[in-house]
């Protein structure tokens, strides 16, 4: 079986505007998150699907999610990242490339993203069309430190490896 690695990485800012209390979510791995915050993005702001896209086409040899899906075109605005994350799929299976495991990373200091963790991997691994196991997903702080500590952001990192049958 030939194999490959793919790396991704993502960051969005937190909006400035604060709502203590009031009920507003994200979206992260495909579902909604409770969050004090909103983030800033073209798309709906899922960096976590943003980074596994960047991996899976990082992988393919591809280029990245901008070359792809570029934040200048209207097309994409407000866009459900899952739609592109499928787009994606399709372009790996068209080369006959699957997914063999995620290990993804969200570094965050709010929201709270454990209770959420299985939710995100079910979404992903019936988006990827892949056993749940494929899909590994932490999440990290980093003790009050960097933008993420200070609650400006969050960002994450995604690791693929993709295989492909010997021909």
């Amino acid at each position: 079986m030939n194999i490959r690695i793919g790396h991704g990485y993502d960051v969005h800012r937190f909006s400035d505007e604060i709502s203590p209390g009031a009920r507003q979510v994200i979206a992260l791995g495909g579902i909604e998150v409770p969050c004090e915050y909103s983030l800033l993005a073209h798309s709906d702001g899922d960096l976590l699907i943003h980074a596994l896209c960047d991996a899976i086409l990082g992988g393919l040899g591809a280029g990245d999610i901008g070359k792809h899906f570029p934040d200048t075109d209207e097309k994409y605005h407000n866009i459900d990242s899952t739609e592109l994350l499928k787009q994606v799929i399709v372009m790996a299976t068209r080369d006959n490339w699957q997914l063999v495991n995620a290990d993804i990373t969200v570094v965050a200091q709010a929201p709270r993203l454990a209770p959420y963790i299985d939710s995100m991997k079910d979404r992903l691994s019936d988006l990827m069309v892949v056993d749940r196991s494929c899909v590994n997903i932490k999440a990290t702080t980093t003790e009050g430190l960097g933008f993420t500590g200070r609650k400006e952001g969050i960002a994450c990192y995604a690791v693929v490896l993709l295989g492909k049958p010997d021909s």
